[in-house]
């Protein structure tokens, strides 16, 4: 997967096909959730993850130096509001990144995350994706509005997945990680358990593995963050933050404004890549049009992670080992 380019142009097309023909961007999940009974409610075939082999993010002569990008969303409650605004805000995303300068060979993987305790649709993934492929992908998501109302859903099955059943060449070629944005609002399950894997996934996992295991093996491959936005049932949750905080570190982001998620994730991966500091980022905002208020909440959002990240940069003079090479990588 990942060949061929993105195109607004493209985008733009299908949303008027779209409207001509009074259906909506998520056509399967309207037509499913309206009109079969919930037992029969199943993952599109393009986004099933029973038997999922690997999603691939692969270079080619077209895309030779691909970046491998996981954006996750949980879609139970308040949540399924989330892939809405996605599917608007792709070309923001994508001007971002390519016109921008950010990355020149993105490759996006969409998929959504419920509760394997209750909900039909616990888990869906898509591809990587350089061309309008994912908008398909996208628009193929069950929103599926369940969860256990625990506090808790299955980002530790997403988390399983994205760690095992991915192959990117960034990481396999040239050992830069990709990045894993997982949006959500609730708490993962304590431990992946082999039960659900065997039923979601098709693995025959011999036992449960702790959370904080499948996080640090999953952070071998991607920088993976968790964005917890505004409008979701337990934003600002002291306990749900300090949990991520444990598991992910600084890379914990509240944002205040839903309609900022693309551009937050763009400046994201901006600053990853040593492409832009925060204030360049911003500045790209303003002149791609976004909105003063957006532009302020992806700054809120993102300060910390610029102030930790600034704190942590190298000087421009190069660091020197034993042997007289210098230079830094980023790991």
């Amino acid at each position: 997967m990942g060949s061929g380019s993105w195109s607004t142009d493209v985008y733009d097309a299908a949303a008027r096909y779209r409207a001509a023909g009074g259906t909506g961007a998520f056509a399967y999940s309207d037509r499913v959730t309206s009109s079969a009974p919930r037992a029969s409610w199943a993952a599109h075939p393009s986004l099933d993850p029973k038997g999922i082999g690997v999603r691939e993010s692969r270079d080619s002569d077209e895309h030779p130096t691909s970046l491998a990008i996981a954006v996750l969303f949980d879609v139970t409650g308040s949540m399924r509001t989330v892939p809405r605004v996605l599917q608007t805000k792709l070309p923001e995303l994508f001007g971002l990144l390519l016109r921008k300068g950010y990355t020149e060979h993105p490759q996006i993987l969409f998929g959504a995350v419920g509760d394997a305790t209750c909900d039909r649709v616990p888990l869906q993934l898509g591809q990587f994706e350089s061309d309008n492929r994912m908008d398909d992908d996208l628009g193929n998501i069950l929103l599926e509005g369940g969860g256990g109302g625990q506090m808790t859903e299955s980002y530790e099955l997403a988390m399983y997945a994205m760690a095992r059943h991915t192959s990117i060449d960034c990481h396999g070629k040239r050992g830069r990680r990709g990045y894993l944005f997982l949006i959500g609002d609730e708490l993962p399950y304590g431990k992946v358990k082999a039960r659900e894997v065997r039923a979601v996934l098709g693995d025959d996992l011999a036992e449960d593995i702790p959370v904080t295991r499948i996080v640090a093996e999953l952070r071998r491959k991607f920088d993976v963050y968790f964005i917890l936005p505004a409008g979701s049932s337990y934003v600002g949750n002291t306990a749900i933050l300090a949990t991520w905080r444990r598991l992910l570190g600084q890379n914990v982001i509240e944002l205040d404004d839903l309609d900022a998620v693309c551009e937050t994730i763009a400046l994201t991966i901006g600053l990853g890549e040593e492409a832009i500091d925060l204030a360049e980022g911003l500045a790209d905002l303003a002149d791609l049009g976004t909105t003063a208020t957006a532009t302020s909440a992806v700054g809120k959002a993102l300060a910390a992670l610029d102030r930790d990240r600034a704190a942590a940069a190298v000087t421009d003079t190069p660091l020197i080992d034993g042997t007289g090479a210098g230079g830094t990588t980023r790991l």
